[in-house]
């Protein structure tokens, strides 16, 4: 039996108008570089909400007050030597995140609305990810 590796996605987005924006995130991996969320290890005996939060903090700067949102929704892909399980997230800024932490992480951080941020995530379990999300935030 091969070892789980559990992750948590964090979608962030901000409610600015009408419609939500989201943060895309891009890291700095030359040309295989990929537009995505913010995402993290989950270590042994973490709670996901917890881990969800201090990847708000360590990966984007998101130390003002912001609900997190549970989309209730996993993800999983087979490596060789190992399964990987991605538990997705979104938080709610009420205002911008911290721009030296965004800029010591990542190579290219902007806000999009949704059809721009689905169109730029390359992942298909991200752009479900993201579509679940905002359907939750449509709703409400």
């Amino acid at each position: 039996m091969q070892p789980a590796v559990h992750r948590i996605k964090v979608f962030p987005f901000r409610l600015s108008g009408p419609q939500p924006a989201y943060l895309l995130l891009k890291p700095d991996q030359g040309i295989e570089a990929l537009w995505g969320p913010a995402q993290s290890t989950l270590g042994f005996g973490d709670q996901m909400e917890d881990a969800a939060r201090r990847t708000m903090v360590e990966e984007v700067g998101g130390l003002t007050p912001g609900s997190l949102v549970d989309l209730q929704w996993a993800s999983r892909f087979q490596l060789p030597d190992e399964l990987v399980i991605e538990w997705c997230y979104g938080f709610k800024y009420d205002a911008d995140p911290d721009p030296a932490v965004l800029q010591s992480h990542w190579a290219q951080a902007r806000w999009a609305g949704f059809a721009e941020a689905f169109e730029s995530l390359e992942m298909q379990a991200d752009r479900t990810a993201m579509m679940r999300l905002h359907a939750l935030i449509s709703a409400a």
